[in-house]
């Protein structure tokens, strides 16, 4: 889904594909630094309601970060490594869920 400003979520409910996760989040950041911070974003948002990450991946390169939550894994690529790794195909059985943005 795109939303006004251009960024590119998808939301897959992979619970019943998945033993470990319910649900990921798929977003593209256009280059290293967006990437950075919108991976930033969601934590800083995910913190606010006591959420941190397990584990995360890829913050100094930056062309794909995870961020490990347990029920929820968000995976913000570059768009060409999203491109390459297609998890939206990949996982394209799973139900897609709305989203909407919400005002700071």
């Amino acid at each position: 889904m795109d939303d006004k400003k251009g960024a590119d979520i998808t939301i897959l409910d992979v619970s019943k594909l998945l033993q470990i996760v319910d649900v990921f989040v798929i977003a593209t950041g256009a280059n290293r630094r967006q990437v950075q911070t919108l991976a930033e974003s969601v934590d800083e948002r995910l913190r606010e309601f006591g959420r941190r990450p397990i584990r995360q991946e890829g913050q100094t390169e930056g062309e794909w970060l995870l961020l490990d939550y347990g029920d929820i894994v968000v995976h913000v690529f570059q768009p060409e490594s999203r491109d390459y790794y297609s998890l939206d195909r990949l996982w394209g059985d799973a139900p897609k869920l709305a989203w909407e943005t919400v005002a700071s």
